[in-house]
């Protein structure tokens, strides 16, 4: 009898497919971010959910499915939080500044470095690297083009303009492995600064309190 009640209230309390997918999908991402995409498996996944192997596998046949689509989730996370729709365009900016220069996004940057790299090798990868880059550049070109039409940036080419303050971005984040201490201001305001001059801001604009650091 016990068996029995035991077997109906698992029964009561499997998950909905589209539940269990997300779920996977943030345990996913999860690894990734802490320990890097080499350490997305079939198994790792498993264990961080206490379930079978099996049923990763139902969902991603493969794991190269399952390590491009970690990274996916990863990045629309951090898309939310650069591109939040909320504040004008120049509030806007300054938390795109603001988030990229903070600690939270040095996994995210190891993570991008770690899908570049492993995107060679990787066609699936490749495509979702794609993708998010993609989307990368809506967010910021919607985002300057936003700033023009409220007359606070000057850009004749949001998507030239956006390109250059993705590449600065791109540019700082290659140094987040290095374990010697990088030259203060200068490395710490490259983004914010690449995108004042871009962008036609006063110097300062998007680093008000570089003075007092």
């Amino acid at each position: 009898m016990t068996g029995m009640v035991s077997s109906g209230s698992e029964r009561r309390i499997r998950k909905r497919p589209e539940e269990r997918r997300e779920e996977i999908l943030g345990a996913a991402a999860a690894i990734a971010l802490a320990e890097g995409l080499e350490r997305v498996t079939l198994r790792a996944v498993a264990d961080r959910l206490g379930v079978r192997p099996g049923l990763i596998t139902h969902y991603f046949p493969a794991a190269e499915d399952l390590v491009a689509a970690a990274f996916a989730r990863a990045a629309a996370g951090e898309r939310e939080q650069l591109f939040a729709g909320e504040g004008d365009p120049l509030a806007r900016l300054r938390r795109f500044v603001e988030v990229i220069g903070g600690d939270q996004s040095r996994d995210l940057s190891r993570l991008w470095l770690n899908a570049r790299h492993l995107s060679r090798f990787s066609p699936v990868l490749d495509a979702a690297v794609i993708e998010q880059e993609a989307r990368n550049d809506d967010g910021i070109v919607a985002l300057i083009e936003d700033g023009v039409r409220a007359g606070v940036f000057t850009a004749d080419d949001a998507l030239r303009a956006g390109v250059r303050i993705l590449m600065a971005v791109d540019g700082q984040s290659a140094y987040v492995n290095n374990t010697r201490e990088a030259g203060g201001a200068a490395y710490r305001d490259f983004v914010a600064e690449t995108a004042e001059w871009t962008l036609g801001l006063r110097p300062g604009t998007l680093t008000p309190a570089r003075g007092e650091r």
